[in-house]
């Protein structure tokens, strides 16, 4: 017997992620009807009881909504005003699905300004044998992660094997998760560390506590050649203080997120010095394990919902994450 329906649309799904959901939602007497894109499935959702996809557009379509599950771990598109018809709609998300490529992401983007990597590219494209650039390392380092969740505490596994003088996180409640960090400390006392930090790492989500949190003020705290990487949320960080100590050459930053997505043409971001821009990709869907641990998660809160149990991955929207 049909209890209800599915649609699920998302571009990367392979056919054995297809077999999954399928076989879970037959098992629970559900339909369910895949999209490689949320256009494509917005006609189709007026009925649908569950949404699995990457953008609210759908939910804005469909009155009998009952749980959408966004496969970003961000949620910011879903908060606003009017997104959903359905007002009972539970918002989950796939925060847990993005540590590992980010993680990487970080790691890689630290070692290309560190080794200097951007400039030894320019050299080698003009066919030049410079070999004298001075450079830095991971190891001895002073590391802040600001944010402690999935994407901070892969990250700093992956940060302690290059042996860094200390691993400091930064959350809300000063809790150290799996006691993978040196020592936490709470959002309030950043001001404590931030002089003392060679690489701040950020992986904060956009909410209106987090908003330029990293200002022109606590930039200035931090010393001479330090590195910022930010891989959460653009609006985190004060971004034209940013680039103000860009230019003057006393900090350097790598950053995949921004205030504006994408970043116009016209910013001067583009030309700013000391900064590796990457277009919002630390976290795509490109890494098969993303897809998979989305999908994971995905059944283990369908399990859940036909359980009449409490979502895992449940969004509180007036918090923002």
């Amino acid at each position: 017997m049909t209890t209800g329906k599915i649609v699920a649309a998302l571009p990367t799904f392979t056919d054995r992620h297809r077999r999954l959901i399928a076989e879970a939602a037959q098992a629970h007497g559900y339909t369910v009807a895949f999209y490689p894109d949320t256009q494509s499935a917005v006609a189709d959702v007026g009925d649908a009881e569950i949404i699995l996809s990457y953008n609210p557009d759908p939910a804005k379509q469909a009155p009998k909504l009952k749980w959408f599950c966004t496969s970003s771990a961000g949620v910011d598109p879903f908060l606003k005003e009017g997104v959903f018809a359905s007002p009972d709609a539970v918002l989950t998300n796939s925060s847990g699905a993005y540590g590992v490529t980010i993680a990487e992401h970080i790691v890689m983007v630290t070692l290309e300004i560190m080794r200097r990597q951007q400039e030894y590219t320019d050299i080698v494209s003009r066919r030049e044998w410079i070999r004298n650039l001075p450079i830095r390392a991971i190891h001895g380092s002073r590391v802040t992660l600001l944010g402690t969740g999935d994407i901070g505490q892969e990250a700093v596994q992956r940060l302690r094997a290059f042996r860094p003088a200390e691993l400091v996180g930064v959350n809300r409640r000063g809790a150290n998760p799996r006691g993978l960090f040196d020592r936490v400390l709470t959002q309030d006392r950043l001001d404590e560390v931030l002089p003392k930090t060679d690489l701040l790492i950020i992986s904060l989500p956009g909410t209106a506590e987090t908003r330029h949190m990293v200002d022109a003020r606590r930039l200035a705290m931090m010393p001479d050649g330090a590195i910022l990487v930010n891989v959460g949320r653009g609006h985190v960080v004060d971004t034209r203080a940013l680039e103000t100590e860009l230019r003057a050459g006393r900090l350097h930053a790598a950053l995949d997120v921004f205030e504006q997505e994408p970043l116009p043409q016209d910013d001067p971001l583009w030309t700013c010095p000391n900064l590796l821009i990457t277009p919002h990709i630390a976290g795509n869907m490109t890494l098969p394990y993303t897809v998979d641990r989305i999908v994971s998660m995905f059944l283990e809160d369908f399990e859940n919902y036909c359980a009449g149990r409490p979502l895992k991955h449940l969004v509180e929207r007036k918090r923002g994450y």
